[in-house]
C-alpha cells in the first residue's frame, strides 16, 4: 500500500471513482448544470398546465356559443294570460291526484310529476333495457288526449305568433316542480321526437343549464357549460346542437318556488311503440291505480307537503359565475326552423353517434 502512495485503502478507491462525490455535489449545492434543470423542468410543466387550462376554457366558451346559437327564446305570455294557464295546470294536478286520468298519463317522482297528453314515453326506471334508444311511446291510448286548454290557450297562441307550425304538436307533456325539484341531464330521445323541443315556463323564474354532470348520495352537480335563465311566461325553443348535442337539465338550487313548464313536442312517424307482448307493457298494466294524493297544488300553498332539499350546491359561497352572459338567438322563427331542418340532414349524413343520457 506504501510503495502506490496510499495509506488507507479507502483513499485509493476514492481516487480511482472521482465521479461518484462529482454527481453527488451536484445536486447537494445546486450549483451545477443539475441543479439548474430541475426548475427550469418544473416551469416548463407549469406553462403545459397553464396552456391545458386555457385551451379547455376555450373549448368550454365555444361549445357555450354553440348552444346559445341554437336556442330561441321569446316572451310570450303576459302576467294575465300566465295566470289563466297556472289556474288549468292546478286544475290537472287535482284531477290526477282523485284518480280521474288514464293509467299512464301520471309519473309521479319526489319533487315533481309529470303529466302526459297525446303520447306518453317509457324512460328511466320503466325501462326494460336501459341506455339511450330504448325508450318506448305507450301504446295508442295509453294517456289521456291533449286538454282543450292547451290547443286553445297555448298551442294557438305559439302558432299565431310564428313559434311553431300549425298542426306540429301531438304530444304535451306538463311537469310540476315543488321547490328543490330537479330533472337530470338528458337528452329527449332523438328516436322519438322530431326537432324542435318546444317549453313555455310558468308559476315562477327558473334557469335551464346544459352540459352538467349529476352525481348522487349525496346529489351534486357540476359546473354547466352554459345556463339559459327562463322567466315566467316566456318560450323556450331547443334545435341542433342545444337539442341534439349536448345534454340539458334543470338543477335543484333552480327551484326556489314552484315551478310548472309544459313541453309541446311532435312524434317520429317511425317512433317504436310498445307492444301487447313486451314484459313491460304486462308489467306496466297491473300497477296498482289511482295514487293516494300525496300533497295540495293549490297556489295558495304550494309547497305545503315538501320542504325543499337543503344542498351544500345552495349555498350562494359554492356557485360559480356561469356563462348566461351570451347572447341568446334572434332570429326569425322561419330562418330557425329551416335551419333546424339542415342540421337535421348534416346528422342523417353524418352518422355521428352521440353517447349520451337521454329522457
Amino acid at each position: 500500500m506504501a510503495a502506490s502512495g496510499y495509506s488507507d485503502l479507502r483513499d485509493k478507491l476514492k481516487s480511482m471513482t472521482p465521479h461518484r462525490d462529482e454527481h453527488k455535489n451536484k445536486f447537494a449545492d445546486g450549483t451545477s448544470n443539475g441543479g439548474a434543470k430541475a426548475p427550469k423542468r418544473k416551469y416548463r410543466e407549469s406553462d403545459d398546465e397553464c396552456a391545458h387550462s386555457d385551451d379547455s376554457a376555450e373549448l368550454r366558451e365555444q361549445e357555450a356559443r354553440r348552444v346559445s346559437g341554437s336556442i330561441l327564446q321569446q316572451s310570450v305570455f303576459t302576467a294575465e294570460e300566465c295566470a289563466l294557464i297556472e289556474e288549468k295546470i292546478d286544475d290537472v294536478v287535482a284531477k290526477g291526484e282523485a284518480g280521474l286520468y288514464r293509467e299512464h298519463t301520471v309519473d309521479r317522482a319526489p319533487l315533481r310529476n309529470k303529466y302526459f297528453f297525446g303520447e306518453g314515453y317509457t324512460y328511466g326506471a320503466q325501462l326494460e333495457k336501459r341506455g339511450p334508444g330504448q325508450e318506448r311511446l305507450y301504446r295508442k291510448g295509453e294517456v289521456d288526449d291533449i286538454p282543450g286548454w292547451v290547443h286553445d290557450l297555448v298551442i294557438k297562441r305559439l302558432v299565431s305568433t310564428g313559434v311553431i307550425p300549425e298542426g306540429f304538436v301531438n304530444s304535451a307533456v306538463i311537469n310540476d316542480y315543488q321547490p328543490g325539484g330537479c330533472i337530470v341531464s338528458h337528452v329527449d330521445p332523438l328516436h322519438i321526437f322530431a326537432r324542435p323541443i318546444v317549453s313555455v315556463s310558468f308559476f315562477s323564474d327558473s334557469a335551464l343549464c346544459f352540459g352538467c354532470r349529476f352525481q348522487f348520495k349525496p346529489i351534486r352537480v357540476s359546473e354547466p357549460v352554459f345556463v339559459l335563465p327562463v322567466k315566467r311566461g316566456s318560450v323556450t325553443v331547443l334545435s341542433g346542437y342545444a337539442a341534439d348535442d349536448i345534454t340539458h337539465c334543470i338543477r335543484p338550487q333552480d327551484i326556489k318556488e314552484r315551478r310548472a313548464v309544459i313541453i309541446l313536442r311532435k312524434t317520429r312517424p317511425d317512433a317504436p311503440r310498445l307492444d301487447s307482448d313486451s314484459p313491460l307493457s304486462s308489467s306496466l298494466a297491473v300497477r296498482p291505480a289511482p295514487l293516494k294524493a300525496k300533497r295540495s297544488h293549490r297556489r295558495a300553498d304550494p309547497d305545503a307537503a315538501h320542504r325543499p332539499r337543503v344542498l351544500e350546491m345552495d349555498k350562494e359561497e359554492n356557485r360559480r359565475p356561469s356563462l348566461s352572459r351570451h347572447h341568446r338567438h334572434s332570429g326569425s322563427s322561419e330562418n330557425y326552423w329551416r335551419r333546424d331542418q339542415d342540421h337535421d340532414k348534416h346528422r342523417e349524413g353524418s352518422g355521428r353517434k352521440v353517447k349520451m343520457r337521454r329522457h
